[in-house]
């Protein structure tokens, strides 16, 4: 059957003779109705036959999140990867596509929450994300296939079926065999909201204003102050290494002020005593803190020469040292670094060089632990970290320690989902290493893949993932070329992948763990596979049972 169909505008009148389905003949109600009772699934499947036995093209499809309906995002990737899709077929290729959804994560939870409440046993909980995430797949399919994608779209693949969480479990085992699984407390990206940590994907930058201060760490020891400048100080000289920082409630895990061994740094002597800072911000800090007219030079020293220096901590009654470190740079505040282990990742890096204490105040939900000491007189145990910007302030305007303080708009992490700021954290986490296992202070299940290497269970010179990446980029193919270097980039400056969250909804990391020493199971791969075909049973059961006892 051939009709004319006519487009029309007020100056122009077009018209097409070509041949049209079916479905084009009736009213566009019937017309959905004709698509989705199968005519969908029947030519897919008729262009999966035809295409048989010619080179394929695969099209690996990132999946959306099963929560909520689609929107103008969600019709646009799709329908540019369905172009890309049905020209490969046309050009000759056989190109299936097979959709996805992610039905694990926050969101979904965050959604069952709003309807049901948190007070609720985490089986449960589980039964009814499932129940949401498969009721959010057969909404967003119909408009997908509304939109005329075709896809298989009575076999998509979802995170939740059973078969793909058992084979995640077993991927987890081979990661853990090979080497690159380990447990320790770093710090993360955590969200107060979610109070979880988050991955490097999870996080997005936003303006933040901030308290930036300078504050002043006095020197104990200022005869080996004077000998690191070379002159000889007043016995009854006040000394202060000066750090900036927009943290401050960070400062009560300070363990360290570190500076550049390389950089030239300056003792200085002004009406607030003497001060050592950085020779290239120098001047610009003693204009702010108003300390110009009549401050001059006492003398100069490479930062190694600073290495070990004693300081005052300037609220808690303890020594931090002085420490080298490459991170410190020129580019805002004094160029000596106050340095907390258990709140940033150059910190810790530079933390462990030195063996510093990692010890994180500061608790799930943001608040400071009990036996958090006091700021000045005032307790932090139990306030809020932001709120503890005020109480540290105070404590150090009022100690004398606080130089300079105002206000600073500048870029700061914030987790994607609550759009509000997030802290780094100190917490026990499972990681994938990026370039090695063990660290210097090596969690116990570290402790352990490290035996297993030694005792030839894998090879002492395992590549690292890093080095496997890079070997995979260095063998692909990119379109355009510049994917590449993007890639390339993005592998380069990756740290290592923090695996673990403090979330009912997901794939749980099903290792066995001794209760006293946080050991693994000696037959941790074994239990892993037995756990994973436990999993694969229930492919034809209804809910997570697996999980159900003591979760």
């Amino acid at each position: 059957m051939v009709r004319e169909r006519s487009w029309l505008n007020k100056n122009t009148r077009l018209t097409s003779r070509k041949p049209l389905s079916p479905c084009a003949a009736i009213s566009p109600s019937a017309s959905r109705r004709c698509w989705h009772n199968g005519r969908s699934s029947s030519v897919y499947q008729k262009i999966r036959a035809a295409s048989k036995g010619r080179k394929k093209f695969i099209l690996h499809d990132g999946p959306p999140y099963a929560n909520g309906d689609i929107h103008i995002g969600h019709a646009v990737n799709k329908v540019l990867k369905d172009i890309i899709v049905k020209s490969k077929t046309l050009s000759g290729f056989d190109a299936p596509y097979v959709p996805g959804w992610d039905c694990h994560g926050l969101p979904i939870e965050l959604q069952v929450e709003k309807k049901h409440g948190k007070a609720i046993p985490p089986a449960q909980f589980r039964e009814l994300c499932r129940a949401y995430a498969a009721e959010q797949i057969e909404r967003q399919k119909k408009d997908f296939i509304r939109l005329g994608v075709l896809g298989d779209w009575d076999h998509p693949y979802l995170t939740m079926d059973f078969n793909t969480e058992a084979d995640i479990i077993r991927a987890l085992g081979k990661i853990f065999e090979r080497g690159y699984l380990y447990q320790g407390r770093k710090p993360v990206n955590w969200c107060l909201d979610c109070q979880s940590a988050l991955a490097e994907a999870e996080v997005e930058y936003e303006d933040k204003v901030s308290p930036a201060i300078d504050v002043g760490f006095e020197v104990k020891d200022k005869s080996a102050l004077g000998k690191a400048f070379g002159v000889s100080l007043p016995g009854d000289a006040r000394a202060y290494a000066v750090i900036w920082t927009t943290t401050p409630w960070t400062l009560p895990a300070n363990q360290a002020v570190s500076v550049h061994p390389e950089h030239e740094y300056r003792l200085i002597h002004t009406a607030r005593g003497y001060l050592v800072l950085i020779a290239e911000l120098a001047d610009a800090c003693l204009a702010r803190y108003g300390l110009t007219e009549g401050a001059h030079v006492a003398g100069v020293c490479r930062g190694a020469a600073l290495e070990m220096l004693p300081l005052h901590h300037p609220f808690q009654h303890r020594i931090v040292p002085v420490i080298c470190g490459e991170h410190v740079t020129l580019e805002a505040g004094t160029g000596l670094v106050h340095t907390a282990p258990a709140h940033g990742l150059d910190d810790y890096f530079v933390g462990q060089k030195y063996g510093l204490p990692n010890d994180n105040p500061v608790g799930d939900d943001g608040k400071f632990i009990s036996t958090t000491p006091d700021a000045g007189g005032t307790p932090l145990a139990g306030v809020f970290v932001w709120k503890a910007n005020d109480i540290v302030l105070q404590a150090l305007e009022t100690s004398g320690h606080l130089l300079h303080q105002e206000k600073l708009k500048h870029s700061y992490p914030h987790c994607w989902r609550h759009k509000t700021p997030i802290i780094f954290r100190s917490t026990p986490q499972w990681f994938i290493g990026m370039d090695n296992v063990a660290s210097a202070d090596a969690a116990d299940a570290e402790k352990l893949v490290q035996e297993k290497r030694e005792h030839g269970a894998l090879k002492h010179n395992v590549t690292s993932l890093r080095d496997l990446a890079n070997q995979a980029v260095a063998a692909t193919e990119f379109f355009p070329a510049w994917g590449r270097a993007r890639l390339e980039a993005m592998i380069r400056n990756r740290p290592d992948w923090c695996v673990s969250r403090q979330r009912n909804w997901g794939v749980p990391m099903t290792f066995f763990v001794h209760k006293e020493t946080m050991q693994l199971h000696p037959r941790t791969l074994e239990l892993l596979e037995q756990v994973a075909l436990r999993v694969e049973q229930q492919a034809s059961k209804r809910g997570s049972r697996w999980m159900r006892r003591n979760c």
